[in-house]
């Protein structure tokens, strides 16, 4: 049969497969992988995405172990594995270093992105806030500002809970803390923070939405609990921000969740989850199972989940440590701030945002430019760069940026090529000419 799968031609297997159906016969492993990897060859080297905030490179050390437990299972196998308790040990140091009342028995749980992790601390959520009202029947509600990522609309569609948004207003492009405690009432389940958009990499003020909801609390008795959504800040604002007041520092942050695979540094999908201490999490969020190897208690919307990004997570925190991830975030935030500059000294563009909080830079046209930022990046996709553009969500609709996410794997090198395919750019739309 292995002969036999060597020889085969590919044209009719990759035909049919291409139309949508499965082939009869089998194609050869070698013609096979050729045929993936020709329908995958990107259109961008990861290195050129702008748009990504995955983590697009890792240390051959981390490319062998991802590799290696590639065909691991978190869930076969516990005790062998062992993987249980790497991952204990990474909720542990994220919560030593979110400032958890008692790292070690803060509970959390490892997610395949922060898409989940934020579905599970609005479950639990959701489900406190109805173990507090009982069986009536009012409808719940969120309380969020618009520049949330779309994970949390999602969650209010699933479940039935009134999305309440506070819109941009003006130049504050983050949630407004009095609107957001006013928003509240009884069927509030939760505010949710972000320290870092996706929009332009801000960070929202938490510290100031808990003030607010602690001055509603004691005027009304509403009490309304946080979550943070700090998929991209929350492996960021700790080693360059160390004495912002973002997390469990704060009482009434009683969740917190990162994306692994963004500034932890894991290839996707990896996300974390933790809360403040067991009285956050409701009961009915975890079962115990034990037909696969061992006892385990599953708090995930999913079940199966690899093993590689947990082991690669781990080995990322053992080989930088705190002044490793430092370093790491100090060299993305300075290449962004050369990259504010350089775009302000441009004519017709202007940074909004030059990366003092997450290593991003937003950027638009001036008023008196003759060409729109949509064209900008378009003349930047013919030069290999992929760079969103985007209009903001209300009330600034009439504002559309574009957005650099500077990683670990964009050099000074890169900085200056961009810098000078932008000022390439300008000149070409100009004067009226195709870029190259």
């Amino acid at each position: 049969m292995l002969d036999r799968l060597s020889s085969l031609p590919s044209a009719a297997a990759l035909g049919e497969l291409s139309g949508g159906r499965l082939a009869k016969e089998p194609m050869s492993a070698a013609e096979a992988g050729r045929a993936v990897r020709d329908e995958l060859r990107p259109d961008v080297d990861p290195q050129l995405n702008m748009a990504t905030f995955i983590t697009t490179w890792m240390e051959p050390e981390a490319d062998a172990l991802m590799a290696e437990y590639a065909n691991r299972n978190t869930v076969d196998g516990v005790k062998p594995l062992r993987t249980a308790e790497l991952s204990r040990r990474c909720i542990a140091a994220l919560a030593d270093l979110w400032h958890a009342p008692d790292a070690d028995a803060a509970p959390g749980v490892a997610t395949g992105g922060s898409s989940e992790a934020c579905m599970l601390a609005g479950l639990a959520m959701l489900m406190q806030w109805r173990a507090r009202r009982g069986t009536r029947g009012a409808r719940p509600n969120l309380v969020m500002g618009t520049a949330v990522h779309v994970c949390w609309t999602k969650f209010c569609a699933y479940w039935d809970v009134e999305a309440r948004k506070v819109p941009l207003e003006g130049d504050r492009f983050v949630i407004d803390p009095q609107a957001a405690a006013d928003l509240c009432d009884e069927n509030t389940i939760g505010v949710v923070t972000v320290l870092g958009t996706t929009f332009d990499g801000a960070y929202e003020p938490v510290r100031e939405v808990c003030e607010a909801l602690d001055v509603r609390e004691e005027r009304d008795g509403i009490a309304v609990p946080v979550h943070v959504d700090a998929a991209s800040g929350g492996m960021v604002a700790p080693f360059l921000e160390p004495q912002l007041l973002w997390d469990f520092r704060l009482p009434r942050v009683m969740s917190i969740n990162t994306s692994g695979h963004k500034y932890g540094l894991v290839y996707p999908g990896l996300g974390w989850l933790v809360w403040r201490d067991a009285a956050a999490v409701p009961a009915a969020l975890g079962f115990e199972v034990d037909y696969t190897g061992g006892a385990m208690a599953s708090q995930t919307l999913t079940f199966t989940q690899p093993a590689a990004q947990i082991a690669v997570q781990y080995y990322q925190f053992l080989r930088l440590g705190q002044e490793g991830y430092r370093e790491i975030m100090q060299h993305c935030r300075a290449l962004a701030g050369l990259l504010a500059d350089g775009i302000d000294e441009l004519d017709g563009l202007r940074a909004v945002t030059r990366g003092t909080q997450l290593p991003v830079v937003a950027f638009t046209t001036r008023d008196d430019a003759p060409f729109t930022v949509a064209e900008v990046t378009d003349q930047l996709s013919r030069r290999g760069w992929l760079v969103p553009a985007y209009t903001l969500p209300p009330n600034r609709t009439d504002l559309t940026v574009a957005r650099l996410v500077i990683r670990r794997d964009f050099s000074p090198a890169l900085a200056r090529r961009l810098t000078a395919d932008l000022a390439d750019a300008v000149t070409a739309l100009r004067g009226g000419r195709p870029g190259r």
